[in-house]
């Protein structure tokens, strides 16, 4: 955590809160939320694309 003790954190996340309100701050996290989830999905998409495309080049 740098040269921040906990108690440094405690209070920023306060001011966070009390500056954005819970509800805010929850609908930003399920945004990241489904953001990540999203990208994951896309990766291994892509990733099983590749494999597919290298056995279909291995077996020609």
């Amino acid at each position: 955590m740098g040269s921040f003790s906990l108690w440094h954190w405690l209070i920023v996340l306060l001011i966070v809160v009390l500056v954005f309100g819970t509800k805010k701050l929850r609908n930003i996290g399920g945004d990241v939320g489904g953001a990540v989830n999203e990208f994951k999905k896309a990766v291994n998409e892509g990733k099983a694309e590749s494999k597919q495309d290298e056995l279909t080049d291995q077996s020609k």
